[in-house]
């Protein structure tokens, strides 16, 4: 497929967290097929290496580095091995995510919370400090593209904590497209709504929680990690080179009728 030159990621690599499987390996799918060599990562490597070995047997190049984001030692391992296996890195898409808790905010243990902050918000700027150290080590410009959510923008009911997580990311997006922005480095956020994932099965696999969701949004279904996808290609390439600290919604109308 040829795509428009704006688009294009030739010559560039990206990380991309939470890449076995879900929007995660499908935005690793996209950016692959623009023309950058992905190196892909995740906790659990099984997953992790098949989405690689598709990638690359579709004609891309792709490294799996199994990675627990919420570990600072190993985000930075991750990016120093991107770094050796493709020489710089350009691009870094933050979507390692987990939600261990799933009920009303007030019964949130302490367990699931902290967990859910190491991954979602600590994983994320630890992910984002070690390729911001590598861009200006290289006085290079760079993308930053976090996914957050829509429950990031609004009340989170049954998912608080997570909901949490996804406002502070926003948060981090914003403060640091002004920090960052004099180097050249973009940072901007994608904020889903309903996504039919593993992540989601929860609202997804119940009729009535996901006729709830559905029957709020504009276009009368809920998302497909790949509709997801193009825009983190957007925010990537060159076609959104005058574009940081922004917020792009991807949810099918659902926040336009709520």
């Amino acid at each position: 497929m040829t795509l428009p030159r704006l688009f294009s990621l030739d010559g560039k690599v990206a990380v991309v967290t939470g890449a076995s499987r879900g929007i995660g390996e499908a935005i690793a799918v996209r950016l692959a097929e623009a023309g950058a060599a992905v190196v892909l990562a995740a906790r659990r490597p099984e997953g992790l290496e098949a989405a690689a070995a598709r990638i690359v047997a579709a004609g891309g190049r792709a490294l799996a580095v199994p990675t627990h984001t919420g570990r600072p030692a190993e985000v930075r391992a991750l990016v120093a091995r991107a770094i050796e296996a493709f020489g710089a890195v350009d691009v870094l898409v933050n979507d390692a995510a987990t939600n261990p808790y799933f009920g009303p905010l007030l019964g949130a243990d302490d367990a699931a919370w902290d967990k859910t902050f190491e991954v979602n918000v600590k994983g994320y700027f630890a992910a984002t400090r070690a390729v911001v150290e590598h861009l200006q080590a290289r006085g290079a410009p760079g993308s930053i593209v976090n996914v957050s959510s829509i429950v990031g923008l609004r009340a989170a009911p049954l998912q608080g904590v997570y909901g949490m997580t996804k406002a502070a990311v926003i948060s981090m997006t914003r403060t640091l497209a002004q920090e960052l922005g004099p180097l050249g480095i973009r940072v901007n956020a994608i904020a889903p709504g309903l996504v039919d994932t593993r992540f989601a099965a929860a609202i997804v696999s119940s009729e009535e929680l996901r006729g709830r969701v559905v029957g709020r949004t504009a276009l009368g279904r809920h998302a497909e990690p790949d509709e997801i996808a193009g825009a983190a290609l957007y925010l990537a390439s060159d076609a959104s080179r005058y574009v940081t600290g922004q917020v792009l919604v991807v949810d099918g109308g659902a926040t336009v009728t709520t």
